[in-house]
């Protein structure tokens, strides 16, 4: 309870800073000024495109991303599908052994890492992906999806195959391990050294800005939106908020990944149902349009009108939308992967391909024919949210004010796994010592209450960018260590088949 009081103390000293609507706009442009050009020049890198023809151009970001799922999917013979059944039983806790090392069980450790990927790109993003690239980006975003789960899959059983098991029991993972360890075993220690750091720096960078400012900005944002815009009381006093929600993240981050665990575990399926509920309904109301709606999608991912650039645009859209929302090859994911009881990394990698076929196969799928079936994107509002918001409420008047909750959910829950992911990039770097520990939380919970305040656009796409380059480090891992995750995968497969993997139940 102690360091609960320090961390509010430290927050609410920042109340001074961001009240008033005229000191925050001043503080807004201050901050602006610092961080665009850093954030221009990272983006500059990150973000360099390919141009492809027709007056178009591929960011590499994509290429490295997509084209990296579509080898993994093939050369680990299409994992995504073939392992789906088994990654239900694994998840069910058929194959859980309470002997084994770890800290959270397999269902605990998909909900931290669902509850990372889960957020505003779910409900925000797809209805940027429609309202730019139209109803066909639906499709390629499954597809995306589909794909991001093998990539998923090799970067989650690498996460726990190398992480460290400390004396007391806690773990750590992710690709700062990996890449370190596994270019070692190949005599690359120093190029894998340098790849840790960097994806170390890129990850802390990310959890700040994409984990936690972005996903608290917007869900402020919501708030307002639906207590009475600018009448609201959070309309000039949004630290409040950030403040609260500061407070409640410091109670459950303390604890670490289990009690992380413990609330993911609890609030993401909450979420994830009352969402997909909400969903259903308007799709069931509007079920005449279900054709229509499908029609609608397929025709503007393949129209025999649209010259080649089109369907090309409208394939980017998708592809950037659905990477940005299960973050499949970024790596993060595996960082939570890794905390799980098991002994056979394969196991855990199974489960994990699970995580994008939640994410974007059916979450963002759902909200796209929310979106799609209703014609809300007709009214050209693309605004994320509010979007998505409108849709909902041509069915249900008072659904924008259950979808705000779910925005916060969606928010808290992200925010408490990057805030993880961001921790274990922080240790890796400057040790495993209370200090650090300490030090990076505090940080952390201070960004709540600044990113819930300010509406400075180049801090959150600062955040963007450097969760994307997270994947440059991460993907070059996953290429050089993949033949040796497809031997253990063979491996596990038979061993399963023979029965030498114990089944509890």
């Amino acid at each position: 309870m102690k360091r609960v009081i320090l961390f509010l103390s430290a927050l609410l000293l920042l109340s001074p800073v961001c009240y008033g609507q005229e000191a925050a706009q001043t503080i807004d442009q201050q901050i602006n000024s610092v961080f665009e050009p850093v954030t221009e020049a990272i983006e500059a890198v990150v973000f360099f495109t390919i141009p492809v023809g027709g007056g178009r151009s591929i960011p590499f970001v994509l290429i490295w991303l997509i084209v990296g799922a579509s080898v993994f999917t093939v050369y680990m013979g299409f994992i995504n599908i073939r392992g789906f059944k088994h990654a239900i039983d694994v998840v069910r806790g058929r194959f859980d052994d309470p002997n084994d090392a770890g800290e959270v069980s397999h269902f605990q450790a998909l909900t931290a890492a669902l509850s990372g990927t889960v957020g505003i790109g779910n409900i925000g993003g797809v209805a940027l992906a429609i309202s730019t690239g139209g109803p066909g980006a639906t499709f390629w975003m499954i597809l995306a999806g589909l794909l991001g789960m093998s990539s998923k899959f090799v970067e989650c059983t690498l996460g726990l195959k190398y992480r460290d098991e400390h004396a007391d029991g806690t773990v750590s993972g992710g690709p700062m391990y990996y890449l370190s360890k596994g270019f070692a075993k190949r005599g690359w220690g120093g190029v894998g050294k340098v790849l840790a750091g960097f994806f170390a720096i890129a990850c802390i960078g990310g959890s700040f800005g994409g984990g936690n400012m972005v996903q608290i900005n917007q869900a402020t944002q919501q708030l307002i939106q639906v207590t009475g815009g600018e009448e609201s009381f959070f309309f000039e006093n949004k630290w409040l908020f950030g403040v609260v929600m500061a407070l409640v993240i410091a109670v459950i981050i303390i604890g670490g990944i289990r009690s992380i665990a413990k609330v993911t575990d609890k609030v993401v399926p909450f979420m994830v149902g009352i969402y997909i509920l909400g969903a259903l309904a308007v799709i069931a109301v509007n079920f005449r349009q279900i054709p229509t709606a499908f029609s609608a999608i397929i025709e503007g991912a393949f129209s025999p009108d649209a010259v080649f650039g089109g369907i090309l645009g409208v394939l980017l859209v998708g592809f950037q939308r659905a990477a940005f929302s299960n973050e499949a090859g970024v790596g993060s994911a595996s960082i939570a992967h890794s905390a799980a009881k098991t002994d056979e990394p394969i196991s855990e990698g199974i489960v994990a391909l699970l995580e994008p076929f939640i994410d974007t196969v059916v979450i963002c799928t759902m909200t796209a024919l929310v979106i799609i079936i209703t014609d809300a994107y007709q009214a050209g509002d693309s605004e994320g949210v509010r979007l998505t918001s409108r849709s909902f409420a041509t069915v249900f008047s008072w659904f924008p004010y259950v979808l705000s909750i779910a925005v916060i959910l969606f928010a808290l829950s992200t925010m408490i796994s990057w805030s993880y992911y961001g921790l274990k990039a922080w240790t890796y770097l400057f040790g495993e010592t209370r200090a650090a520990d300490i030090s990076y939380k505090v940080i952390f919970c201070i960004f709540v209450v600044v990113g819930s305040a300010i509406k400075a656009t180049s801090v959150f796409d600062f955040g963007d960018a450097m969760i994307f380059a997270m994947c440059f480090p991460n993907m070059a891992g996953l290429y050089l260590l993949a033949p040796e995750v497809k031997r253990d995968l063979t491996r596990y497969l038979k061993e399963v088949k023979s029965g030498k993997i114990k089944q509890y139940f």
